[in-house]
């Protein structure tokens, strides 16, 4: 008799033993899902946060640029008749009196040969739309990698939950069957990024 229950015993341990073995695999499986869709709202995040500050940032740069230009091209077409103002320049240099003269009709001169033989400023605010751009395209790949992991944990946990004899454990202990990452109806159409510019 004694050893009829150890046997029995035995089996209930081994059977508990295994219950616990296949209880933690679906809890590991649930927890790396779990992290998986973390990493997933971490991007959104990430996106949420990034593109409004840079699509600022570059708008920003193309209005002050837009104002260099405009002031360097004023300031140009104010300066038509180079000979009528060397002509003007030179009467008030024989003019003169005093060194303070001198010296404001020498400032003029410099300020007229620097808008002359300046070149016009670089563009800089093409490289930010360039950034801009890169930006986009690195956040939206790391969103659809995330999502991309998702699908695979979610695939791993699914597997887990609904193999035998997995799927006694999975129903038992309340571990149902998970969905994959789908898009929201609508998404499937392009942003209007333009439609940020404005």
């Amino acid at each position: 008799m004694k050893k009829g229950y150890l046997i029995v015993l035995g089996v209930l341990l081994l059977l508990t033993f295994y219950s616990c073995s296949k209880y933690n695999q679906l809890v590991s499986t649930d927890e790396n899902l779990k992290n998986a869709w973390g990493d997933v709202q971490a991007d959104y995040q990430r996106r949420a946060d990034l593109i409004p500050s840079l699509i600022a940032t570059v708008k920003k740069a193309a209005e002050n640029e837009k104002d260099i230009l405009t002031t360097v091209t004023n300031a140009r077409a104010g300066i038509p008749n180079l000979e009528k103002e060397a002509s003007e320049n030179s009467e008030q240099i024989k003019s003169a009196k005093s060194p303070q003269e001198l010296e404001a009709v020498g400032q003029r001169i410099n300020s007229a040969i620097k808008i002359t033989l300046e070149a016009y400023p670089s563009i800089r605010s093409t490289d930010a739309f360039i950034g801009l751009q890169g930006q986009l395209e690195g956040t939206e790949n790391r969103i659809k990698t995330s999502r991309s992991d998702y699908n695979k944990k979610v695939k791993e946990y699914n597997i887990a939950a609904r193999t035998f004899p997995n799927n006694i454990f999975a129903k038992l202990f309340g571990f149902s069957v998970k969905d994959e990452f789908k898009a929201s109806e609508g998404s499937d159409k392009a942003p209007d990024v333009k439609a940020l510019f404005d």
